[in-house]
């Protein structure tokens, strides 16, 4: 009889756990709440103790003051005088009770306002004090928000490699920032794979289309080729560079997401007219004038990502224009600190709830998706992109009368 095969037995859980372990004493851990309490009831308790002190040695001397009647016996007939109380130098011996009497009330009271006034003094120095020592204490509790508030703005900028590394006691403020680190670096990991993804895709996407252009542009030049056969390789050459626009936008789109880090000096008046020049005999073809004024203002930016801002806007502007009599007008100038490019066209009617969908990709107007000869639907998203990307902004107006006023404000 065959032996009954034995199973292997299955591997020891691991005893490790990745998680933080748990203080012994999580009551004692030195929270920021009980920091701040220690600390402001602290700072009461001290205050208070000076307070009291003062009031306590201002009491004493004025019930020293006020005790100190001094007065002298002179002449056989006991005359009385005072140089603290004048009224019993010329007061009668059945006077003299009532006089001093009424010195002692009016030198207590003397006393007293004294009192209430060096108190008032003394809480007004002291309420002076605390706050400029509880807005030093509060400042010191508070700079690491401040830390991490300028690492989140550094982030922002797109520089991911930031990283806040607190140190100090073990309590709410310091966790967030081990959190945030945390964060950071996933993001930058995301951020990495992103890049690299881009950087493949632009690489397998863009070979075989040149690859089919190519084939397709050897046999277009063959002379004893059919008409029929012509034709189709025609349309599949359009078709092809028509996916190349694809990609090819599809990958600046992905690239100009993140904040431009090198910046160098560009003028969007030198930027505009080479766009202008780019498209000058297209509009020529289509009848459409371009005109303007291009006055210098010089932006910190990426030359090339600043001229697709403005080659996008002039081509939609000449593209989607009317049949006759067409014009683009396109000025750059500085306003208000900003450099400014505005390029307004003629062209159909858009309704005013209709401009935002013109930023979407693939979007244009009363249409979703792409559906035309005259782009691929993402001039406007790349716009948008590299604006946001330089710190700017743009924005669309509907023209009267037919046609946009696309405005890019940039900072200086």
């Amino acid at each position: 009889m065959a032996a009954t095969p034995t199973l292997p037995t299955a591997p020891p859980k691991p005893t490790w756990d990745p998680r933080k372990p748990e203080p012994p004493f999580p009551w004692l851990r030195p929270t920021i709440r009980i920091r701040l309490t220690l600390l402001y009831g602290g700072m009461f308790l001290i205050a208070g103790i000076l307070l009291l002190s003062i009031i306590y040695l201002l009491a004493a001397q004025a019930l020293h003051e006020g005790n100190s009647q001094n007065f002298q016996v002179t002449g056989s007939n006991i005359a009385i005088s005072s140089p603290t109380c004048p009224q019993l130098n010329s007061a009668s011996y059945d006077e003299v009770s009532s006089v001093w009497k009424a010195c002692n009330a009016a030198q207590r009271q003397r006393a007293l306002d004294d009192l209430l006034s060096r108190s008032l003094l003394a809480l007004l120095g002291l309420a002076v004090i605390a706050f400029a020592f509880g807005y030093a204490m509060a400042g010191r509790v508070l700079s690491p928000l401040g830390r991490i508030l300028r690492t989140a703005r550094a982030v922002a900028g797109s520089d991911l490699s930031r990283r806040i590394e607190l140190d100090g006691p073990d309590d709410e403020i310091k966790e967030l920032a081990d959190t945030f680190d945390d964060m950071l670096e996933r993001l930058q990991r995301a951020f990495t794979a992103q890049q690299r993804f881009v950087g493949n895709a632009s690489h397998e996407l863009r070979t075989p289309l040149a690859i089919n252009r190519t084939l397709l542009e050897v046999h277009l030049s063959d002379p004893n080729a059919p008409v029929e056969l012509q034709q189709l390789g025609k349309t599949l050459l359009a078709t092809n560079e028509r996916s190349e626009q694809l990609v090819e936008g599809l990958l600046l789109l992905a690239r100009s997401d993140n904040q431009i880090v090198e910046r160098k000096p560009v003028d969007l008046a030198e930027v505009a007219e080479q766009a202008v020049d780019q498209v000058l005999s297209e509009a020529d073809t289509k009848g459409v004038v371009i005109r303007g004024e291009q006055k210098p203002a010089v932006v910190q930016g990426n030359g090339v990502l600043l001229e697709r801002i403005a080659l996008n806007l002039v081509q939609n502007a000449v593209r989607y224009n009317v049949q006759e009599d067409g014009w683009v007008e396109v000025n750059t100038e500085v306003q208000h600190g900003q450099a400014v490019l505005v390029v307004t066209n003629t062209g159909p009617v858009v309704p005013a709830y209709e401009i935002d969908n013109l930023f979407e990709p693939f979007r244009r107007l009363r249409t979703e998706r792409t559906g035309s000869d005259k782009g691929v639907g993402l001039g406007l998203s790349i716009v948008r992109s590299v604006a946001r990307a330089h710190g700017g902004h743009i924005s669309a107006q509907p023209r009267e009368g037919g046609g946009l006023v696309m405005r890019v404000s940039l900072p200086i």
